[in-house]
């Protein structure tokens, strides 16, 4: 077999597609689950399939047989709210043993969802024959209890000891002692007894008669020596996990538009957006993605949150809650940590615990630290929650501290990165792949490297920070703040503006050379505000022309440029996230209907996908015809800030923003895409005890906004 040589050592390997298997996902807390479409765990595909559970996978196998074959699939889906996994299947044409049953005489229905450490299945068959029926069936199993790395491709040297199961009349218990002394065990309880119970499979019996129907329980529970786990029945876990899903909705403002995909689109990304809600130490936090980033993520979790801000507040409040916990105290290579640091990802895991990935608790990440700034600026702006910011003031003031003593380290003004840590990342923006910062004849740039967005977010962070510093009475500092922003601003301009380009390079390399490269990173220089007036023109031409925009969305690097392919993760495919940031960038400056068209796009592809659930990434194929858009093979879905993207897309068009101590609405040249004739939004927070439903109708190119009902001091403003 030709061995794959791959210079990234934690690049996720295809060798299979995964967007060519029809997968289900559910997702609780700190596990998740991949089953194909009838409900089984299988090897195939990417062999990402199983059960989950902090970092490692407690089943990696289960599969329903009738007379060794599989049950023919009728249908299967994930219910609005994410939180039930349904499918209909029938038996096929088998024999076993004296028994023979021709297909479509029984109908199968299995019921799944996570709960607390456990996944709760009922299966449920239903004799539609005329006569009674004795039917056989096996439910195989087994556990491999890899870590999540190694699942992803990376190659062990030695691993922990697989333990004999432990079988019952009505359970079995499958364990793994690992190489951190960690054991970890997989219990898989049928209800009733089944006829047979082995190792690795569960063997059935049951007599219909015609319309009779049998449920069989199956409760698998993952269980370690930290793990959280439930003890009640199917019922009692559904009504708490139903009970938990209807309070994190109820933090929501409900939006409802004319067109009732978009309304699909939006429920579907909420549902997406609490599924990956994950309640931690320090508090509710949004998962990064499932398969292979459902951890904390410090700059997923950060955009996240400032893409449902203005919907959903709370989110923020718990990043930057988590983020202050977690926020660096001293230096340590390894980690790439100092002082002031915001996390880049945690990882749970033998792996981690063993130090053999760097990820266990990784500070690799340049824009964390200035984002967890503009999150806490934008929060305070949103709901002029002077005491959560008092509370995290200080933390606020040594991230402040890290942009200017090790963010930028040769004190030339910019922030840079270099990696420290000899299994860390390379690169630590938002495109972190090996390949994704070199100059225009495709040679990588050396570090240390100053991103062209980053220095957008510092710029927007010493604004904020500003204002929150006059809030907190330092009105000295407050000062400083804003002249240091100003004067970030002047350097940025002479430094990253290429004049025969039009548009802003993507990075200085380590010799304070600009990378001469069209990307869409510039587009994030827009949604920060660094970026000058007149330039901001030019720029939004360039990423609305054919080279950037593909009729679905903008793509993160020019086709003009030398590593553009629409196939690789970061040089030429399509972030939804990435749109919508720059898409309210480009509203910002005033090009509203630029917005429109990313937003159009962005929908549009959304109605080819998989429940209308927009993934991290697709490729960046120009739109073709009436063809789809191309999936990319090992895209997470969900992804949390693929998920939000649709929040802060509408918000940039409507040109909306909320000043909590004024009790304000405002909305800003407001716009509706053509698809779009009208907006409800019910229940807005507006500063404390201050509610507003606001209706926008749009009349050809014109939007009226009307207040339907308010309560408390409501103010709102049209700018037209």
């Amino acid at each position: 077999m030709e061995v794959i040589q791959i210079e990234d050592k934690f690049y996720i390997l295809a060798s299979s597609d995964r967007a060519a298997e029809c997968s289900r996902v559910l997702k609780e807390g700190e596990t998740f689950a991949i089953f194909d479409c009838r409900g089984d765990i299988q090897p195939i595909g990417m062999g990402e399939q199983g059960i989950f559970h902090e970092g490692t996978r407690f089943l990696s196998k289960m599969e329903l047989h009738f007379g060794g074959l599989r049950p023919l699939l009728l249908g299967s889906t994930i219910n609005k709210q994410n939180e039930l996994l349904a499918i209909d299947l029938m038996n096929p044409d088998f024999t076993s043993g004296d028994i023979t049953i021709r297909r479509d005489s029984v109908h199968i229905f299995r019921s799944k969802f996570i709960w607390k450490g456990n996944c709760y299945e009922q299966l449920r068959l239903e004799n539609f024959s005329l006569t009674p029926l004795r039917i056989p069936f096996t439910i195989t199993f087994d556990a491999d209890f890899a870590d999540i790395f190694e699942v992803r491709g990376t190659r062990r040297s030695e691993r922990g000891t697989l333990r004999p199961a432990e079988v019952g009349a009505s359970a079995a218990v499958l364990s793994y002692l690992g190489l951190d002394k960690a054991i970890r065990s997989t219990r898989i309880a049928f209800s009733p007894q089944p006829q047979t119970m082995e190792a690795f499979e569960a063997g059935f019996l049951v007599v219909l008669d015609p319309k009779e129907s049998v449920t069989i329980g199956i409760t698998i529970t993952c269980d370690c020596l930290v793990c959280e786990t439930f003890a009640g029945s199917y019922q009692q876990a559904q009504t708490e996990a139903h009970s938990s899903l209807t309070n994190m909705k109820s933090e929501y403002c409900e939006i409802a538009t004319d067109n009732e995909h978009f309304n699909i689109l939006l429920n579907r990304s909420q549902s997406d957006l609490i599924m990956m809600m994950t309640r931690t130490a320090h508090g509710l936090y949004p998962y990064a993605g499932v398969p292979w980033f459902s951890t904390a993520f410090g700059r997923d979790g950060i955009i996240t949150a400032l893409e449902t801000l203005w919907v959903n507040p709370s989110i923020a409040r718990g990043v930057l809650s988590y983020l202050a916990k977690t926020q660096a105290d001293g230096m340590d290579a390894e980690k790439d940590a100092e002082p002031g640091k915001i996390i880049h990802e945690t990882r749970l895991g033998e792996m981690a615990a063993l130090g053999e990935i760097p990820f266990g608790c990784y500070y690799g990440s340049v824009d964390s630290t200035p984002l967890f700034i503009v999150l806490a600026g934008a929060y305070f702006r949103r709901t002029g929650d002077r005491e959560f910011i008092s509370e995290i003031w200080d933390h606020v003031l040594r991230a402040l501290d890290w942009v200017d003593v090790y963010g930028d380290a040769d004190g030339d003004g910019f922030v840079e990165y270099a990696r420290h840590s000899h299994q860390g990342l390379v690169q630590q923006g938002w495109k972190d792949s090996n390949d994704s910062v070199f100059h225009a004849d495709g040679t990588l740039a050396e570090a240390p490297i100053a991103l062209c967005e980053v220095q957008g977010y510092v710029y927007e962070a010493k604004l904020l920070a500003s204002e929150m510093a006059a809030v907190m009475g330092d009105e000295a500092r407050a000062a400083e703040l804003l002249e240091q922003a100003r004067t970030l601003q002047q350097k940025f301009i002479e430094a990253f503006w290429c004049e025969d380009l039009s548009f802003y390079a993507l990075a200085l390399d380590g010799s304070k050379q600009p990378c001469r490269v069209r990307s869409s990173n510039a587009g994030h220089c827009l949604f920060s505000g660094i970026a000058a007036p007149e330039h901001a023109g030019p720029v939004a031409a360039q990423l609305l022309s054919e080279n950037f925009y593909t009729g679905w969305g903008i793509r993160t690097l020019a086709s003009c440029e030398t590593r553009y392919n629409p196939m690789s993760y970061h040089n030429g495919s399509i972030w939804p996230h990435d749109n919508a940031l720059i898409a309210y960038g480009l509203a910002r400056y005033g090009f509203t209907q630029n917005a429109i068209v990313v937003l159009e796009g962005i929908f549009e592809a959304s109605l080819a996908m998989d429940l209308q659930r927009l993934p991290e990434l697709f490729c960046g194929f120009k739109r073709r015809g009436d063809s789809s858009p191309i999936l990319y093979p090992v895209a997470c879905a969900p992804q949390s800030w693929a998920a939000g993207s649709v929040y802060l897309l509408l918000q940039g068009c409507m040109g909306l923003s909320i000043d909590a101590q004024k009790h304000q609405v405002r909305f800003l040249y407001p716009a509706l895409p053509p698809f779009l004739d009208q907006v409800t939004i019910r229940n807005l927070k507006v500063g404390e005890g201050c509610t507003a439903d606001i209706l926008l109708k749009r009349y050809d190119k014109d939007v009226a906004v009307s207040v339907v009902r308010k309560e408390g001091p409501v103010e709102v403003v049209i700018v037209k």
